[in-house]
C-alpha cells in the first residue's frame, strides 16, 4: 500500500489550481459550463475533487482560461492522469462512505480526531470491529464483513512504516467504558490503546466527563492536514444527518483552534493510560 500524496491529493490539487486559473481569467463557474455545454454542476464537481477530471478537459479549460505557460500546462494536465490512477480502496469502493475520506486519510500527513462513542477506526482490535458491524448491519453477509474488516485493517498500516501518519485522537470517556463486544473483547481493545498509544507519532487522550460541554458535541469530526499542501486541509464532520466537508480555509483554522482547545482540556497521556488501564478486568 503507497502512502505518497495519492490521487485524491493530486484531483484536489489540480482542482484547486484549475479554481485559480477560472478566477484570474475573471470567468465564473456558470460561464465556464455554458460555454463548454456542461451540466451545470460539472465545474464545482471538477474544483471541489469530486470527480476526476480527464487530461483532454484540463487542455480545454486551460485555454478557456488564456493560460499560455507550456510547462505550467503539461504539469496539470499530467496531474490529471496521475488523479485517474487505481488505488488500493478502488475495490472497496461500494462499501466506503461517500466523499472519500479514506483516500484523504491516506494521503494526509497528520489527523486530529475527535471520537465521542466509539474508538477510532484507526485505533480499533478486529474483534471489535466485528462486534460493531455485527450490531449495526446485521443482515450484512460473512463476506461483506470481511471486506468491511479488511478495509478498516489496511486502513491502520498507515499509522507505522517509513512515513507514518501522526495522528492525535482524543475520545469521549464513555468510549472506554462502553462495552462492546463483552469484557473479553473490551479488555482486548482497552489493551491494544495503551500499546498504540506508545507510538511516537500517537497521541491518545481521553476526555473526561468533568470536562462539561464543548463545540464537539453534535458528532465526530476529524481534521486531516497535508503538509506541503496547507491550503487543502479538510475538516470531516460525520453525524446522522450525513457526512460533511469543511474546506475553506477560515473555518479550517477554526476548527484547529477548538481541536487544541480541546486537547487543552482532555487528559494527558500518562492520565489516559492510568484511567484505560483502570477500566481492565483482571
Amino acid at each position: 500500500m503507497s502512502v505518497d500524496e495519492g490521487p485524491t491529493l493530486r484531483r484536489r490539487r489540480l482542482g484547486a489550481e484549475l479554481k485559480r486559473c477560472r478566477e484570474a481569467a475573471g470567468l465564473t463557474q456558470e460561464n465556464v459550463s455554458r460555454h463548454f455545454e456542461w451540466h451545470a454542476a460539472k465545474v464545482t464537481r471538477i474544483e471541489t475533487a469530486r470527480v476526476a477530471v480527464t487530461p483532454r478537459d484540463v487542455k480545454d479549460l486551460l485555454t478557456l482560461y488564456g493560460v499560455g505557460d507550456q510547462d505550467y500546462r503539461e504539469a496539470l494536465v499530467e496531474l490529471a492522469r496521475l488523479s485517474r490512477e487505481r488505488t488500493w480502496w478502488t475495490d472497496y469502493r461500494d462499501i466506503m462512505r461517500p466523499g472519500n475520506f479514506v483516500g484523504l486519510e491516506a494521503a494526509a500527513a497528520s489527523m486530529r480526531a475527535w471520537e465521542p462513542i466509539i474508538v477510532p477506526g484507526l485505533l480499533q482490535t478486529e474483534a471489535y470491529m466485528r462486534a460493531l458491524i455485527r450490531t449495526g448491519r446485521s443482515n450484512e453477509s460473512p463476506q461483506q464483513t470481511d471486506r468491511r474488516v479488511s478495509l478498516r485493517l489496511t486502513r491502520q498500516v498507515r499509522l507505522r512504516g517509513e512515513r507514518p501518519l501522526e495522528l492525535t485522537a482524543i475520545i469521549d470517556e464513555s468510549v472506554v467504558r462502553r462495552i462492546v463486544g463483552g469484557d473479553e473483547v473490551m479488555n482486548e481493545q482497552l489493551r491494544h490503546l495503551i500499546e498504540v498509544a506508545q507510538l511516537p507519532n500517537v497521541m491518545l487522550q481521553i476526555l473526561p466527563f468533568s470536562a462539561g460541554e464543548h463545540t464537539f458535541l453534535g458528532g465526530s469530526a476529524a481534521l486531516l492536514e497535508f503538509r506541503e499542501t496547507t491550503h487543502l486541509d479538510v475538516v470531516y464532520l460525520e453525524g446522522l444527518a450525513g457526512d460533511y466537508y469543511e474546506e475553506q480555509p477560515a473555518e479550517v483554522v477554526r476548527y484547529r483552534q477548538e481541536f487544541e482547545r480541546l486537547s487543552a482540556r482532555a487528559l494527558d497521556h500518562r492520565m489516559t493510560i492510568k484511567m484505560i488501564e483502570s477500566l481492565l478486568v483482571a
